[in-house]
């Protein structure tokens, strides 16, 4: 991935999205289209096929949240999605993620960390370290929300995967998991890779959300037992 990210930015301010489009120019990113409102959004990714959208949560019409899902249901080849928001932790963060979005930023992010976490959501590694997501997955797990559930079964993991699962959804990195599990750090990357593709996940912050969602790892503890 040599050519710059071509990312689209879709929030109802325009002061926002302009200060967001010249820090990502003076940073060599491409800004390829602007959306106002989440109908925008899903529009201007089929037209313009971006690598990466910043996405707000409220906007008119129609929200980020339903704007996430359309665009990642369904096509074979789509953007990872960063959504913006002006809460910490916020419930409508927390069921993006289980939409599939790669991570979350708060609007006042300091231009290094918006154009790091555009690159780095482009490479296609998550956005939020795994502790983060724990807490955010803790606190509306507890609450038996409406927010959007990611079911998945773990009958297809093998023992080594789930216990990989389990200590990843509590925040190890994956040179931690591997000093942890006495293994190669490639074995341990190997390890992931397949915990994501038996259960049709995008990144670490779904298989974190997964491990709680399906007791394997309980809110405010630790491991389940397995």
């Amino acid at each position: 991935m040599t050519e710059p990210p071509r990312v689209l930015l879709a929030d109802d301010q325009t002061l926002v999205r302009t200060g967001f489009r010249l820090i990502l120019g003076a940073d060599g990113i491409d800004v390829v289209a602007e959306a106002t409102n989440g109908a925008e959004a899903v529009e201007a990714v089929r037209r313009t096929r971006p690598d990466v959208v910043l996405m707000d949560v409220r906007m008119p019409e129609m929200d980020g949240l339903e704007a996430t899902r359309r665009i990642l249901t369904g096509a074979l080849d789509t953007p990872r999605v960063i959504i913006l928001t002006t809460f910490d932790l916020d419930r409508y963060v927390y069921a993006a993620l289980s939409a599939g979005a790669s991570g979350f930023l708060l609007k006042d992010v300091t231009p290094e960390h918006l154009t790091a976490a555009v690159r780095t959501v482009r490479t296609g590694d998550a956005l939020l370290a795994p502790a983060i997501t724990r807490r955010l997955v803790e606190r509306f797990t507890q609450r038996g929300s409406d927010t959007a559930a990611l079911h998945r079964d773990l009958a297809s993991l093998t023992p080594r995967e789930l216990e990989v699962l389990g200590l990843l959804a509590r925040g190890l990195s994956n040179a931690e998991l591997a000093a942890h599990l006495h293994l190669a750090e490639t074995t341990v990357k190997t390890h992931v890779a397949r915990i994501l593709a038996k259960l049709g996940l995008r990144d670490r912050v779904q298989a974190v959300i997964v491990a709680y969602e399906t007791g394997l790892v309980s809110a405010g503890g630790g491991e389940a037992d397995q």
